[in-house]
């Protein structure tokens, strides 16, 4: 369907581009420290850019997905014309904008068709992301081997992008949104509940961003494991967490106060086995029950906030909000591990399950 088609090409991108990374440093001729620096505006253009998108697209599901969509294609593309540093630190930061528009407009979208149809669609789309992560990292490792270039690896991926643009056509939608009578106090507590939810979305992404950033490295410096080993713990974590969303779409009755109690016992217990254990098996097998016990709880949250909100205000809140888990990953994990070391940095992530868990007794109340 035209939703999971656009998840999976934005996957597609994602998981082409950690791939290639070590191009990217090596034809620019740039240092560490000036990529990382380029790569801080990927966040910088996103949070604006989702802020913006969730105003303007709420009403304007299907059409907002196409511009997003088609957008996006031609900041990838953008990415393969940049010489210098700061050209590309200008690409990534037009490539962090649309792909936060993206973001927004494909939930509001998959929010307004599952309010609309009485299917459940959250699970299946967000599914599709990780998928292409994993499909596209290793095709493009294959095709760099063969002698392409980042621009030309680039471009192909933005004609896949584009080709899913006019996609959302087939989606059927209704026109504008209901205008309810909001009084102050229903504001106040739907934006309360906005915090609530996103802050449990943040959460679960601080342990996602910090398993795909730092699950390598804690492989090949504490664990011992050669690098192709090590290598495969994204994609591991990845595969457990589009095991979870595939599982739990197929168990429809399963409650959300069900999935915040196992995501933040066995999520948090899984980051923590994965940076406490003592070998290789041991920390992949953390890291595979860290995604399958966390891998529902977005789409989850996601999908209770499109049905309490039908304005689309919740989701984009929540959605917005969730992001700043991404941001924040890279600056807590790094700050732990010079307090801690990274295993047991790592570990200490694991309390970050509590929230979900203490969520879970409000659930039943």
């Amino acid at each position: 369907m035209p939703l999971i088609a656009v998840c999976a090409v934005w996957g597609v991108f994602w998981g082409s581009w950690s791939a290639l990374l070590p191009a990217v440093k090596l034809e620019l001729g740039i240092s560490a420290g000036e990529l990382g620096l380029a790569l801080s505006a990927v966040p910088v253009g996103a949070l604006p850019a989702m802020a913006l998108t969730g105003r303007l697209a709420r009403g304007r599901e299907r059409v907002s997905l196409m511009a997003a969509t088609g957008l996006f294609a031609l900041a990838v593309a953008a990415i393969g014309l940049a010489g210098t540093a700061w050209q590309l630190a200008l690409a990534l930061l037009l490539v962090g904008a649309f792909s936060g528009a993206l973001d927004i407009a494909l939930n509001l979208a998959t929010g307004r068709a599952e309010r609309e149809s009485g299917r459940r669609l959250f699970q299946p789309v967000h599914a599709a992301f990780p998928v292409a992560v994993i499909a596209a990292a290793p095709l493009t490792g294959l095709a760099r081997s063969y002698g392409l270039g980042v621009g030309t690896v680039l471009v192909v991926v933005a004609l896949l992008v584009a080709a899913t643009a006019l996609t959302p056509l087939a989606l059927r939608l209704g026109r504008g949104l209901p205008e309810p009578s909001v009084t102050g106090t229903d504001r106040r507590k739907l934006w309360g509940a906005v915090i609530v939810l996103g802050a449990l979305a943040a959460c679960v992404l601080i342990i996602e961003n910090s398993v795909e950033q730092w699950s390598v490295l804690l492989l090949e410096e504490h664990r011992g494991a050669t690098p192709l080993v090590a290598s495969a713990a994204p994609s591991v974590y990845m595969a457990a967490l589009t095991a979870g969303r595939l599982i739990v779409q197929a168990l429809p009755r399963t409650s959300l106060r069900v999935l915040c109690l196992v995501a933040g016992l066995g999520g948090g217990a899984g980051i923590a086995l994965a940076g406490l254990g003592g070998g290789v098996a041991v920390s992949l097998a953390g890291f595979a029950l860290t995604g399958l016990a966390l891998g529902p709880m977005v789409p989850a949250l996601l999908s209770r906030a499109a049905a309490d909100d039908p304005s689309g205000t919740m989701v984009w809140g929540v959605s917005t909000l969730s992001y700043t888990g991404f941001v924040l990953s890279p600056l807590l994990v790094a700050g732990l591990s010079g307090a801690l070391g990274l295993p047991a940095a790592l570990a200490a992530l694991g309390l970050l399950g509590l929230p979900l868990a203490a969520r879970s007794a409000v659930e039943r109340r």
